[in-house]
């Protein structure tokens, strides 16, 4: 039978060399005992009773049930001095300190019973040698795993409740701000943070604009820290541009479930236009280096069949020059490429020929048509989920479950394939404003590096074929290889690597 402390030293020989155990989940509202506290019970326990204590253990932040996420570093050193027989007794709180699964209590029990240690919680001895003690220390396990199971189950209710209302739920979306009520806490609101709000509008106006998202985290880091005493890093930036919730969506597991409660900072087109930017297998949302030579990685060997890019040499002298980063087989003069390929880019976009090539075509048409229809199959299926969280006035939801998941089960492929073909290439945002402008020069000395990399990735593929003879310093008809999108054989996305690049002109040297 259990016992009670100040026995202890009637039934036991001791000395009774005590561990003490504190453990608590995250606890953001600070209802429950702190770690701090249990072990300072612990700590009067054992004095009172002249248990000496020979070490603390402390697991805060960590669950001790099956869904755990989270070791407990220190709870498994307790465990290993347990077994070493560094103590005879183990006090904590209550039971639920030490395990909410059945299986750590078992583990746990086991090594109490091998080594001879006491088993001490809410304020009670007991020894796992006995069979009485057992069954009421296992008794008290299986009560703690039950009631971590209907913490699941209740946290679980509230997070699809808040789900299927568009509510927010755990850590506030950066960007963003919530109001609580003064008197419950209860949440209120989330809305736009009236500062940093417009920096997320900013950072995606940014890379709609063509700019590298390297060059947008230095901004970002000149500004300021992201929160106080955390800087911005990539992963903050790569997350950022891809999480609907800026454009005013509920994400529930990974889908897409509704329109939110919350405003949205990012409209839907220029949403979408950044996610098919940063999804383009060429392009890398945040750089950890800034682009430095304006052709590297983007012009191609024209002599080698795979087309692989052409990379910057230091020749003696200190002259750049660009070659083929496989086979070495083209070479020339940077500045020289630059040039060309520059005046050629600005001649094209001042042209009729870019107007038509980019003008509304029907592929563009049905890229409209499937983003109207995606958006109203998502406004369908919205308005499904409110009324199915509505009641009506006889107390029944204004749209069945089971009729809402046939509606899902209908709505949800269509979604789909609407969201598909709504991803059909259109004109990228860095090339709006700038077609068909008689002053395309004057706006290109304007951009940065990085903007003038992301139009010519749109709109032109560049090759270098093999001098006629080598020491040639102009550059002879057919040397460079330019196809304009809109002209056949334009490739919309070479990917760094090999590819299959489009057969050259048939007049281009090819030696």
């Amino acid at each position: 039978m259990p016992i009670a402390p100040e026995h202890l030293a009637l039934l036991y020989t001791g000395p009774f060399d005590a561990y003490l155990y504190g453990r608590a989940s995250r606890d953001p509202k600070k209802k429950g005992r702190s770690v701090n506290t249990q072990l300072d019970e612990g700590r009067s326990l054992c004095i009172e009773n002249e248990w000496p204590i020979k070490r603390e253990f402390r697991d805060v932040d960590r669950s001790a049930s099956r869904y755990a996420k989270k070791a407990r570093e220190e709870f498994e050193e307790m465990i290993d001095g347990i077994e070493s027989g560094d103590c005879r007794i183990l006090v904590a709180w209550e039971a639920s300190r030490y395990y909410r699964d059945l299986e750590v209590y078992i583990r746990l029990r086991n090594a109490c019973m091998a080594n001879g240690v006491l088993l001490c919680y809410n304020g009670t001895v007991y020894d796992l040698s006995k069979r009485s003690d057992r069954k009421a220390t296992a008794q008290d396990a299986l009560q703690a795993e039950d009631e971590a199971d209907g913490i699941r189950d209740r946290n679980l209710r509230t997070v699809r409740k808040s789900a299927s209302t568009g509510a927010p739920h755990g850590r506030i979306l950066w960007g963003y701000a919530r109001r609580y009520d003064p008197d419950t806490g209860d949440l209120v609101e989330q809305y736009p943070h009236p500062d940093r709000a417009p920096i997320v509008l900013q950072v995606f106006e940014r890379i709609a604009a063509g700019e590298t998202g390297y060059a947008i985290l230095q901004d970002l880091r000149a500004t300021g820290e992201r929160l106080p005493g955390i800087r911005w890093e990539q992963h903050h930036l790569t997350s950022m541009v891809r999480n609907i919730g800026y454009k005013g969506r509920r994400l529930f597991q990974g889908k897409d479930v509704g329109k939110a409660s919350w405003d949205a900072i990012v409209d839907d087109d220029l949403f979408d236009a950044v996610q098919q930017i940063v999804r383009a297998p060429e392009r890398r949302t945040a750089n950890s280096w800034a682009a430095v030579h304006l052709l590297s990685g983007i012009a191609r060997c024209g002599r080698c069949p795979d087309a692989p890019h052409l990379k910057i040499l230091n020749n003696r002298g200190g002259i750049l020059s660009y070659q083929c980063s496989e086979r070495y087989d083209v070479v020339i003069a940077e500045a020289k490429m630059d040039a060309y390929v520059e005046e050629a880019v600005i001649e094209y976009l001042e042209s009729k020929a870019a107007i038509a090539a980019f003008a509304s075509t029907d592929d563009q048409k049905r890229t409209a048509a499937a983003r109207q229809r995606l958006k109203q199959l998502q406004g369908q299926l919205d308005d499904a989920r409110g009324q199915a969280g509505k009641l009506g006035p006889t107390g029944t939801p204004l749209l069945s479950i089971a009729s809402l998941a046939a509606l899902e089960a209908s709505l949800t492929p269509q979604i789909e394939e609407a969201k598909a073909a709504s991803e059909v290439l259109h004109v990228p945002p860095v090339l709006r404003g700038v077609i068909g402008r008689p002053d395309v020069d004057s706006i290109w000395q304007e951009m940065s590096i990085e903007q003038r990399r992301a139009v010519l990735r749109a709109v032109v593929n560049v090759r270098l074929m093999k001098a006629r003879v080598s020491g040639l310093r102009k550059i002879e008809p057919g040397r460079i290889v330019l196809t304009f999108y809109g002209e056949p054989g334009f490739v919309s996305a070479w990917r760094r690597g090999r590819v299959t690049a489009p057969a050259p002109d048939a007049g281009a040297p090819q030696d």
